[in-house]
């Protein structure tokens, strides 16, 4: 086994030179395709690992943490075919706890990770609106569309249906824009002034709150419109919008504005946060540490770290490295991707 870890390492280290290929699109993700892929050789890996007396944890993690999801679905199938298992199951039957909640997490693709998610945040006993503020504050209009078929096909029903039966006023209205995942395109020059003013007339320039005003704009302008819009508005009232929300509105509503307009600014900068919340708290928080570290580690996961040094003057492996332990803590510093 030892001389199969080593061929991992060494496959790490190439994963990192062939990132630096400039002839290959650019990623920010910590995790990035593994060189010289071979689905049915990793497989047989898998396999050896968790064969006979107790299991090589070491070796599980550090494949599956050195391949794409897109490699691991590869995987999955050379597995089925080569030992007419479902690997997922063999993955369950031989782990336990935090750590194997999170490589079962990384053997999910993506989208049906978001899907599946969101559908037990609703589903479950009472609505866990943090998860739903996080996934769909931060998605993408075609990710947001992608969820919502993902969610059909594999619960039977529409997510639309189901949020509206869960939610409730301005906050369940801002959920279905973002639900539908259709932003205005480019910036208009002649509206940024016009929302601004319009922002400030319902909310601080006013007695009471007008929450419509906010969701139609939050929830529609384009992303560099609303950038510019922000701008504008702080040049305006002398204070960031975020003040404004916080100071007229509350509850869920509050919280899903905050995060769009954070998200708005800095998707990198708000997961940032949401992963120091997760960890400098009494106790930690692992669903909210393995939800961010698995759903951003192919995406932005290298911006995430630079904005929590930035913010927090700590890196974020070594919080997570305080935080957490055994092998769930040694996959998600893999995860991490580095100690800056």
């Amino acid at each position: 086994m030892r001389h199969v870890l080593l061929s991992v390492f060494d496959g790490i280290s190439e994963a990192l030179k062939f990132e630096k290929k400039p002839n290959l699109p650019a990623t920010r993700g910590s995790v990035i395709p593994f060189v010289n892929f071979n689905a049915k050789k990793d497989a047989e890996f898998l396999h050896k690992a968790m064969k006979g007396i107790g299991t090589d944890e070491d070796a599980v993690l550090m494949l599956i943490t050195a391949r794409s999801n897109n490699q691991r679905q590869d995987i999955k199938a050379a597995y089925k075919k080569a030992f007419g298992k479902d690997l997922v199951s063999a993955l369950k039957s031989e782990l336990g706890g935090l750590f194997e909640s999170l490589i079962v997490a990384l053997m999910t693709p993506p989208i049906l990770y978001d899907a599946t998610k969101i559908h037990k945040a609703i589903k479950g006993a009472g609505t866990d609106d943090e998860v739903l503020i996080e996934i769909m504050a931060s998605r993408t209009g075609q990710q947001m569309k992608d969820i919502a078929k993902v969610y059909k096909k594999e619960f039977s029903n529409k997510l639309e249906k189901d949020i509206m039966g869960d939610t409730s006023g301005h906050y369940q209205k801002l959920l279905l824009i973002l639900l539908k995942g259709s932003r205005e395109e480019g910036v208009d020059e002649g509206k940024i002034e016009k929302d601004a003013k319009d922002l400030y007339a319902a909310g601080e320039g006013k007695l009471g709150t007008d929450e419509e005003k906010f969701v139609n704009i939050l929830g529609n302008r384009s992303i560099e419109h609303l950038q510019k819009v922000f701008d504008a508005y702080k040049k305006l009232s002398g204070s960031d919008i975020e003040d404004s929300i916080e100071g007229e509105t509350i509850g869920n509503l509050e919280n899903l504005l905050l995060a769009v307009v954070k998200c708005v600014k800095s998707v990198p900068a708000y997961f940032a946060e949401c992963l120091r919340g997760s960890m400098r708290r009494a106790g930690t928080d692992d669903e909210i540490l393995t939800r961010v570290m698995v759903s951003r580690s192919e995406i932005d996961m290298l911006d995430i770290r630079a904005c929590y040094k930035k913010k927090y003057g700590d890196s974020l492996y070594s919080t997570i490295q305080e935080d957490t332990d055994g092998d769930y803590g040694k996959a998600l510093l893999y995860l991490c991707g580095g100690k800056d």
